[in-house]
């Protein structure tokens, strides 16, 4: 896994202020793989109840992920009951690390 601790803790203490205690994060993409270098940082915030503004939220955690990890860019993935269900959703579960 290619973020710090620090980063890590950052990243679910922020989706846990921003969605609530239940949230969970997942981390995927070529951070996850150890010999990838750069790269973007590729969450997903996944909860058990419905979100009315995902976009928004999304683009919050994005926010003040990019921030702790000075610019790096972030991509923000949320699934919950209400939002549809995609391919991406299932790959971050299957080949990502939760936080």
């Amino acid at each position: 896994m290619r973020i710090t601790a620090e980063q890590a803790r950052v990243i679910r203490q922020s989706a846990t202020e921003l969605a609530g205690a239940q949230a969970r994060v997942w981390l995927f993409g070529s951070r996850v793989r150890d010999d990838a270098r750069g790269g973007d940082v590729d969450l997903m915030l996944e909860l058990d109840e419905a979100v009315t503004e995902p976009a928004q939220l999304a683009a919050r955690l994005a926010v003040r992920v990019s921030r702790a990890m000075d610019g790096r860019k972030v991509d923000v993935l949320v699934q919950a009951p209400n939002l549809l269900h995609l391919p991406i959703h299932t790959v971050a579960r299957s080949e990502g690390i939760r936080l």
